[in-house]
């Protein structure tokens, strides 16, 4: 068992880091404080070929694995984890889930605008009433000759309000549940009315979060992904795929938040020593570099079974590990942005440091994509299942 990473892999590593402390860190603080990201970071993430990580290189994507993509959000978050959760929204969300889903003309239409950066993707699933609970929407699709009407409202939604495709799922058939639910590829310009309202957030700072409200708005049938009342399939699929690619965008504000206190503890002197020799400061760092380095060995096996995975949701291994994967970096990287904190005293504190952007961000890593509780449950399912 070979535990390094193959020479692409750390090529990618190393090229997107290098690209983020370059070029994004100088305006970090910047995007957090000003709740945007400028528009030509998209453009240049995408020609350097990062926003469809997944997405085979004839639509335009790199044609790399989960792995390459659990990396790419790893690094980006170091630096800038509101960059790194939209592109996270965008190339996992949305990219991968319509290159599994959709047929080759959706492919070829949507996926080379996606994958250049061009336009910005999203998925529109959580609503005000249905978060954790995902296949409780209320949102409705009513079949009208060759279109579908849209009407009901989406929150939450990263990168919605700005977003040129977005997959939506939608009640096709109501009294059927979870059989009723369809997955639509949705474009802004449509017939119908589409408002958007920009959301203020207390972290992740710079990545659109949005409310969407779609009234009679008229969606072609041709925009059906993955089969009329097929969207739990797609769902939860996609949110298998969403856990182990989310796992790299967690831990990576861990490893920032043990980067930035490791230097501080060997700088920061206090009663005539350097505050890293004292033992409960030790015993921070400690844990932080133990959570760290198990949690990606974690997110690699994912990373690996996800490749190989034919299906997800229940009854599946990528299902339980997926889940235990982000589960465990959520947990991980609170607990090190926590103990960053209080390594850094009063000067993280200050707005002036990044060490308080990284506790405002990371909160997010134990809500979104399924919160701790229901991650626990879908472990302890397909670990009770006969």
């Amino acid at each position: 068992m070979d535990f390094e990473l193959s020479e692409l892999h750390r090529m990618l590593s190393e090229s997107v880091y290098d690209f983020m402390v370059k070029e994004i860190e100088p305006i970090a603080e910047q995007i957090d404080r000003e709740d945007k990201i400028p528009d030509w970071v998209w453009k240049r993430v995408g020609d350097l070929g990062w926003m469809g990580v997944t997405v085979p290189e004839q639509y335009g994507g790199a044609g790399m694995d989960y792995l390459a993509q659990c990396i790419c959000l790893e690094q980006m978050s170091r630096i800038c984890p509101a960059l790194s959760l939209s592109c996270h929204a965008h190339s996992n969300l949305c990219c991968d889930n319509l290159y599994r889903n959709g047929t080759e003309e959706q492919r070829q239409k949507y996926l080379p605008a996606l994958c250049s950066g061009e336009k910005l993707g999203a998925l529109a699933l959580t609503e005000p009433n249905a978060g954790s609970d995902a296949v409780g929407i209320q949102m409705r699709a009513t079949k009208d000759g060759s279109h579908y009407l849209l009407n009901g409202t989406k929150t939450f939604i990263t990168n919605g309000t700005v977003a040129g495709v977005m997959i939506l799922y939608a009640k096709t058939e109501p009294g059927k549940g979870a059989k009723g639910i369809t997955a639509f590829i949705v474009e802004p310009g449509y017939e119908g009315t589409f408002t958007t309202r920009h959301l203020e957030k207390m972290g992740e700072r710079g990545s659109p979060t949005g409310e969407l409200v779609f009234e009679d708005y008229r969606v072609p049938e041709g925009n059906i992904l993955g089969g009329l009342n097929q969207g739990v399939h797609v769902m939860m699929g996609g949110l298998d795929m969403e856990r182990v690619a989310g796992t790299g965008w967690t831990i990576g504000i861990a490893e920032r938040a043990f980067d930035l206190s490791l230097q501080y503890a060997k700088d920061r002197v206090q009663f005539g020593q350097r505050i890293a020799e004292f033992q409960l400061v030790q015993d921070k760092l400690v844990e932080m570099y133990v959570g760290i380095e198990s949690t990606k060995l974690l997110m690699y096996k994912a990373a690996t079974l996800a490749a190989k995975a034919e299906r997800g949701g229940k009854g599946s291994e990528i299902n339980k590990v997926a889940a235990a994967a982000l589960l465990m970096a959520g947990q991980v990287a609170t607990q090190a942005a926590l103990h960053a904190v209080q390594i850094h005293g009063g000067y993280s504190y200050m707005l002036d440091y990044p060490v308080n952007r990284l506790l405002r961000d990371v909160k997010l890593g134990e809500i979104g994509a399924g919160t701790t509780e229901i991650r626990k449950l879908i472990i302890a399912r397909e670990l009770l299942r006969d």
